[in-house]
């Protein structure tokens, strides 16, 4: 969607340096810009190659406040000015409402204004979807279940029974929202187990992103719950009765056993493993491939952790650097 730069610089509360009828409709980097391309710079080492490039216009810093060849957007976050005028840019006009002619919508749903269904979506009885969502083609969304407005589902999402989303959810290709946790109990009689009982439910609260075929278990008697702003990445387990804060990252494949804690604003790297009943503390940074153990609680704020069981990154180094030296010891003798 076509803007000029003084509007969006209305909408980003930035300041524009140079012509603000200049138009921009898209984002790109700055090798790969057009004439009407809007990019961004961080450092101002990198700010003559971005006035050298085809784009329109650029967000930079305050470090860029000069008279320039080409219009500049002056935002004290530059990237984080460009993500949202990356929204901005969007070309809402392609965004198609109603149900698909073989989308299966029962009469019991209630569907709010300007939903999209796509092609063969299946909903359940009773139920609710808010206003501007959209379903992709192949979603599967149990009894019950109730999305917020503005969320967006993507191909073949599958939302089981008892789960309820927000608002502005987005949620992946292949995600799978409210399956049965993984919860057995053993006989000692026999040596079977038996399924605990998977009657809980699933709470996933607004802003909150999960990536594709990432799976979220439902509470196995009570619930499992996002909180507000958390954004889950691709091939993420997390498992029935976990409690996840506020604005927490979790990169791909990490795996959240069950009752897991995870306070707010907590960092995790890729391939991090968590025992049952562990409480991350808020604040926390697992480097990727931590492992913690069940029960284990892992507290302070800013703090890096590593390795297996975790520990504190100064800790780990030097665990590493004095292994090295035995082993060069060892060697020498």
């Amino acid at each position: 969607m076509k803007q000029t730069l003084g509007a969006l610089a209305e909408k980003l509360a930035c300041r524009v340096l140079g012509d603000s009828s200049v138009p921009v409709s898209n984002v790109a980097s700055v090798t790969s810009a057009a004439q009407d391309s809007l990019i961004f710079v961080e450092d101002p080492k990198h700010l003559a190659a971005a006035l050298s490039s085809r784009a329109a216009a650029i967000i930079a810093g305050e470090f860029a406040n000069v008279v320039a060849a080409k219009p500049l957007l002056i935002s004290a976050q530059p990237r984080l000015t460009f993500a949202r005028a990356a929204k901005l840019l969007q070309d809402s006009s392609h965004h198609q409402t109603g149900s698909h002619p073989s989308a299966i919508v029962p009469a019991s749903a209630r569907i709010g204004a300007n939903v999209a269904i796509g092609p063969r979506a299946v909903l359940g009885e009773h139920v609710q979807i808010g206003d501007g969502s959209t379903i992709a083609p192949g979603c599967v969304l149990g009894d019950g279940v109730e999305i917020g407005a503005y969320c967006r589902l993507d191909p073949n999402v599958t939302i089981y029974s008892g789960t309820t989303l927000g608002e502005r959810v987005v949620v992946q290709a292949g995600a799978v929202l409210g399956s049965e946790g993984f919860g057995y109990v053993r006989d000692n009689n026999t040596g079977r187990y038996e399924q605990f009982p998977q009657v809980g439910r699933l709470v996933i609260e607004d802003d909150v992103g999960i990536g594709a075929n990432s799976t979220v278990d439902r509470g196995a008697l009570d619930e499992t719950r996002i909180r507000r702003g958390t954004k889950i990445d691709n091939l993420v387990q997390i498992g029935h009765n976990v409690q996840i804060g506020r604005d927490v990252v979790i990169a791909a494949q990490t795996g959240l056993s069950g009752s897991v804690v995870v306070g707010d604003n907590v960092i995790m790297g890729g391939q991090v493993g968590i025992g049952d009943h562990a409480r991350i503390e808020e604040g926390v940074i697992l480097g990727g491939g931590c492992g913690i153990l069940p029960k284990k609680v892992v507290r302070g704020k800013g703090v890096v952790f590593w390795g297996t069981p975790a520990r504190p990154l100064r800790e780990y180094l030097k665990e590493l650097a004095f292994l090295s030296r035995s082993a060069k010891k060892d060697r020498a003798d």
